[in-house]
């Protein structure tokens, strides 16, 4: 099994879904479940933010031209449904249903034609970043899948790989057995502490961190996620190694 990471920075005005969330910076969704057919797509994603940021994120899922996934720049005659499942004053859940067209595109049905079925995915998106993880069989052409993503896309967003690596591999790495930071994760970090993102109080935040560094936001938040989980991981399972081995003694 492999897995990919990468991320979508949408352009201003390409995405309306994007666009709110750029609005309102508290607000963050993510997947809970996304499944794709042929021709039909469903998914169920959790928003969490204030009342008002939450409201301004539902009437662009119910209202815009065109699903949220499309590629599409403008109405490509999709049919889509998209409803509340749940609300309260800081969480909002969506569930979304998306038959196509031979004019749509969208990541899952690229990922489908040359990824193979069976392709799991999880989203995050806050702004205009949205962050794919995709696990496949690793049989497909990876490369034919970024070609076609990056000319669906076009210039309405840039493209970031962020990670492509075995799955067998990222295990290892969360049982602390394996995992030396990516350059990537270790310029990130390098950054963050240079610039007092660890002090307390922050002397930076991390929109002006990834502005120094020239990243997207959810970019940089993706690096210092995983790369303060295998710190941590790692430090745990070193603790437990001399645990055991003071017990042995």
């Amino acid at each position: 099994m492999r897995e990919l990471v990468f991320a979508l920075d949408y352009e201003p005005g390409c995405n309306r879904v994007a666009d709110a969330l750029a609005e309102h910076p508290n607000v963050r969704v993510r997947s809970l479940s996304l499944h794709a057919t042929a021709d039909r797509l469903w998914r169920v994603d959790h928003a969490t933010g204030t009342p008002e940021a939450l409201d301004a994120i539902e009437d662009a899922f119910l209202t815009s031209d065109y699903y949220a996934d499309c590629l599409a720049t403008e109405d490509c005659g999709a049919t889509q449904t998209t409803r509340v499942l749940d609300r309260a004053d800081d969480t909002l859940v969506l569930y979304s249903d998306w038959e196509r067209t031979p004019a749509c595109a969208s990541v899952p049905h690229i990922a489908r034609d040359h990824l193979g079925e069976g392709v799991l995915f999880e989203t995050r998106h806050e702004g205009h970043h949205y962050t794919w993880r995709l696990i496949h069989s690793g049989e497909g052409d990876v490369a034919a899948f970024f070609d076609d993503l990056a000319a669906a896309v076009g210039e309405s967003a840039q493209m970031e790989i962020l990670r492509t690596a075995d799955t067998t591999a990222s295990m290892r790495e969360s049982d602390g057995t394996q995992g030396a930071l990516s350059p990537e994760q270790e310029a990130a970090l390098r950054a963050a502490v240079e610039h007092g993102y660890y002090e307390s109080p922050r002397e930076v935040d991390v929109g002006e961190l990834a502005e120094h560094l020239d990243v997207p936001r959810s970019t940089l938040t993706y690096r210092l996620r995983r790369a303060e989980e295998q710190l941590a991981k790692q430090y745990v399972a070193g603790r437990r190694v001399g645990e055991e081995s003071s017990v042995s003694r």
